[in-house]
């Protein structure tokens, strides 16, 4: 049995996704992941310093207008390793960004990032593709990187607790979600993965628990009825 936690399959799946990620996210949502991408990165404190910024699983750089207005002098950086996202972000990133984005291809698991590099670390909506092991190393890896201090900030799509919203949003997810994916695809299976990866990751709470391990101060962050989660906080 294919195991969809496995980082080759999961990069198929986003290269696969890449051409109509950005649009299905945000039918995904209904139309609320603007508005949360928006809300989780102001747990960051903004800075007119020159400092260092990294965007983790960047997909096509959806985080990053709103990185660039709250880090006007940072060095920015976008991590991400499905080769499609990279290839369609670095577009974006020349036509929207004057190529100020350091765009790093890498797979975060066997990452190459500088140790107490990074005042500011970013994550939105890639946290449910990581089993608990790999969340494990994505905590280490987070203590790493960040300098003392240095503050972070995730969010994910999340199963809601209220029984009327959880069978709503399960069923769009997991039946509608999958008709618009074939018609932009041509396979409705691929876009049917994110609903079974949300349902699997449930919310952030487990999250939270694996990242206290590795000397950082974690808060639980929910968003719209906990239609979305996230978690936010420093390396102490």
């Amino acid at each position: 049995m294919q195991n969809i936690y496995e980082p080759a399959y999961v990069k198929n799946l986003f290269n696969k996704m890449s051409g109509s990620y950005e649009r299905m996210n945000f039918i995904t949502s209904f139309g609320f992941s603007i508005i949360w991408r928006k809300r989780f990165l102001q747990k960051l404190k903004n800075s007119d310093s020159q400092i260092e910024v990294l965007d983790l699983l960047s997909g096509l750089g959806e985080n990053w207008k709103t990185l660039q207005k709250k880090y006007p002098n940072a060095n920015i950086h976008g991590l991400d390793f499905s080769e499609e996202m990279v290839n369609k972000s670095k577009i974006k990133n020349a036509t929207s960004f004057q190529n100020r984005i350091n765009i790093i291809q890498q797979d975060l698991l066997k990452n190459q990032l500088t140790s107490n590099h990074f005042d500011f670390v970013s994550c939105a909506f890639g946290l449910k593709t990581f089993d608990n092991s790999q969340l494990e190393i994505l905590g280490k890896t987070l203590e790493l990187i960040l300098k003392q201090n240095g503050e972070f900030s995730f969010i994910e799509i999340s199963v809601p607790k209220s029984p009327f919203l959880k069978n709503v949003y399960g069923f769009y997810l997991g039946k509608i979600i999958p008709i618009l994916g074939k018609i932009f695809l041509g396979n409705p299976s691929d876009y049917k993965m994110l609903w079974n990866y949300t349902k699997n990751f449930s919310n952030c709470k487990e999250t939270k628990l694996i990242f206290e391990k590795y000397n950082l101060e974690v808060k639980y962050n929910s968003y719209f009825f906990g239609c979305a989660t996230g978690i936010s906080g420093r390396k102490l």
